[in-house]
């Protein structure tokens, strides 16, 4: 009973964490979509799903819901949750600037709770 009462919320945790990890993985297609699109048309404005090259990512155990792929900001609902249920977003914004090589992703949706053992910790999955 005492094992199970600490295996069982640690395992809870690593799955959802491997959810997490797992839905910035698959969103890197996206990611490299966006990127080529700035590229080709010189500005983020029209970088949206199915235009430009922009791929639309499937519904996965990973990324539950699409909320929206618009002018480069990716808005997905994950498979991570929160130890009450609720799932946790990704909101993935890029930035580039004029001419340059790079493309900068922050992450500022509810995965990025550092206080969390259940997401992203600062400075991962691009969480500032």
């Amino acid at each position: 009973g005492i094992l199970a009462a600490v295996a069982i919320p640690q395992y809870s945790n690593y799955t959802s964490r491997a959810r997490a990890a797992g839905a910035i993985a698959e969103l890197d297609s996206v990611k490299t979509g966006i990127a080529l699109c700035n590229a080709e048309i010189g500005t983020l404005t029209g970088c949206s799903a199915g235009a430009n090259g922009v791929p639309t990512p499937a519904v996965t155990k990973n990324i539950t819901t699409v909320t929206s792929i618009t002018d480069g900001v990716i808005t997905v609902t994950t498979g991570a949750t929160t130890a009450t249920g609720t799932n946790l977003t990704i909101i993935l914004t890029p930035t580039s600037t004029a001419g340059g090589a790079n493309m900068t992703w922050t992450n500022t949706g509810t995965i990025c709770d550092g206080t969390s053992a259940r997401g992203f910790k600062s400075g991962q999955g691009s969480c500032a």
